[in-house]
């Protein structure tokens, strides 16, 4: 009987996935459910398991059945992981993504699995730490801080109790490295949670999924479950939360887990310190737990061989927006942006000229095409006032307005704020309200008369420069005064599109301020 392989992965399925894996049932096939390879424009993607291997055909129709099995489909893809965009990655964290059942706890074992756990439990704590240390695994949710020394805070509390969170609440948009990797490979982010318990002594651990995810949600429970036995004593379990942005950030992410509203904490103390439910506890992205098996299993050095100045290994990053070739694509820092959108992600999907990127969700830089060489790399980007944040990349053509997506910043910060502090509450909203007139006065016509029906009122009249250099005091006040990064960051994408696009807020170029 012939096996076929089709992803159940959220995005594949919401392509048709779900009727093409009953087609080929319907037909007598076996077919295994998969996570996705991770190249959406080959979704749904069939790969038929034949003498020379498995063979790929996307994007492929329930219809189209006869015609794969007779090796006679005119988008036969060969091997899959012969296509460009899949041999040119180094796949460390999603080897195992779209390869088989990701529920198959046997599989799992067979392709390596809890290698890293027998590893860990076989050394002292102290010693495990000392190897994340060692391979140079920086937190892969946005801030970029070293795994193995926010590991060690914890250790060196020596408390009675502590507690490993994973952050799975994936708000930023264009990014779903962490859904597809629940969904495609849930027992290497509980075994990494595993070897976290161990290194610092925690006996239970919580993955905060958002609630926007119902399929990692259901395959992370199932998962757990099924694993219960491997990971013992240390246990494990879901918590789901309501889709609040500010959740994302690891104080108001505890909060939510205690049942409470999720609103920053001031630090200190950090979490470290004084985390869940007042105790130490360590918080990372799934994409950092889920990279300790490697590293535990094949060592730090070999972790740390790959990767470009301090930023070490892989970063699995995401294009989305107007891409060509949007997906997942898993390769060792030091890419340039450049060669990730156009070599990589094909350019547009519409044809037009790249006009800006924006990595780091929507409170990223906007990044424009002079600025292409820049590498993929922590330090790199924060030298250029900007910040790879998830490594999500969203691209756009020279359709769009800068203007207005400056405004969509600070109005996405006004929506999503906790409130609990007045730069970021207060800040967005009169960010949003300068931008309106700097919009207004930069589009001809009499600016005051716009602003006056806009407003029912008669506003006090500046010029565009006037407004543009108030709207960057105001960047500057939420840059240094906001209490966490939803505030802090929001000043990126507008100060950005400030410096690069000028003519679309209506202006001449202006120098930015001075820091």
């Amino acid at each position: 009987m012939t096996r076929v392989f089709v992803s159940a992965d959220m995005a594949s399925v919401a392509l048709g996935s779900d009727a093409l894996a009953e087609a080929f049932a319907a037909a007598g096939c076996t077919v295994v459910r998969t996570g996705s390879r991770g190249l959406f424009a080959i979704e749904p993607l069939v790969e038929v398991e034949r003498a020379e291997g498995r063979i790929g055909y996307g994007p492929v129709a329930p219809g189209d059945v006869d015609a794969v099995l007779a090796d006679a489909h005119p988008n036969r893809l060969g091997p899959i992981d012969a296509l460009p965009f899949f041999a040119r990655q180094q796949r460390l964290t999603f080897a195992r993504c779209g390869i088989g059942d990701p529920l198959d706890l046997a599989a799992y074992a067979a392709t390596g699995g809890w290698r890293g756990l027998e590893a860990a439990r076989a050394m002292a704590p102290q010693a495990v730490v000392d190897a994340v240390k060692a391979s140079g695994l920086r937190g892969r949710g946005g801030a970029g801080f070293p795994t193995g020394i926010k590991w060690q805070t914890v250790l060196d509390a020596k408390a009675d109790e502590t507690f490993i969170v994973c952050n799975a609440d994936e708000g930023d948009s264009g990014t779903f490295a962490d859904r597809m990797l629940m969904e495609g490979d849930p027992y290497g982010l509980v075994e990494g949670m595993a070897i976290a318990a161990h290194a610092v002594g925690a006996g239970h651990g919580y993955v905060y999924i958002r609630s926007e995810y119902p399929f990692a949600i259901a395959t992370m429970r199932e998962a757990i479950l099924r694993a219960a036995a491997v990971v013992a004593p240390f246990t494990l379990e879901v918590r789901v939360g309501a889709g609040a942005y500010v959740c994302g950030e690891e104080t108001a992410l505890l909060d939510s887990i205690e049942g409470k509203r999720g609103q920053v904490r001031a630090k200190p103390p950090l979490p470290a310190i004084q985390g869940l439910f007042g105790k130490p506890t360590v918080i990372n992205n799934v994409l950092s737990l889920a990279a300790v098996p490697f590293i535990l299993a094949e060592g730090a050095d070999a972790y740390a061989a790959v990767g470009f100045g301090r930023s070490r290994g892989t970063m699995p990053v995401q294009l989305a927006g107007n891409v060509r070739n949007g997906g997942l694509f898993e390769i060792g820092f030091g890419i340039t942006l450049g060669a990730l959108v156009n070599e990589i992600g094909g350019g547009t999907a519409s044809g037009r000229p790249v006009r800006a990127v924006q990595v780091g969700g929507p409170l990223g830089a906007y990044i424009p095409p002079s600025r292409f060489d820049l590498p993929f790399d922590y330090e790199a980007f924060a030298a250029a006032g900007a910040l790879i944040g998830h490594a999500g990349i969203t691209v756009f053509d020279d359709s769009v307005d800068m203007a207005h997506m400056a405004r969509f910043a600070m109005e996405f910060c006004a929506v999503e704020s906790c409130g609990k502090c007045t730069p970021c509450r207060i800040g967005s909203t009169r960010g949003v309200e300068a931008i309106d007139r700097i919009i207004a006065g930069g589009r001809g016509g009499d600016r005051v008369e716009a602003l006056a029906q806009m407003r029912n009122a008669t506003p006090r009249a500046r010029s565009v420069e006037e407004e543009i250099g108030l709207l960057r005091d105001l960047c500057d006040t939420m840059k240094y005064g906001s209490l966490c990064a939803l505030g802090g960051f929001t000043p990126y994408p507008v100060l950005s599109a400030l410096d690069h696009f000028p003519e679309d807020f209506g202006a001449s170029a202006m120098p930015a301020a001075a820091e």
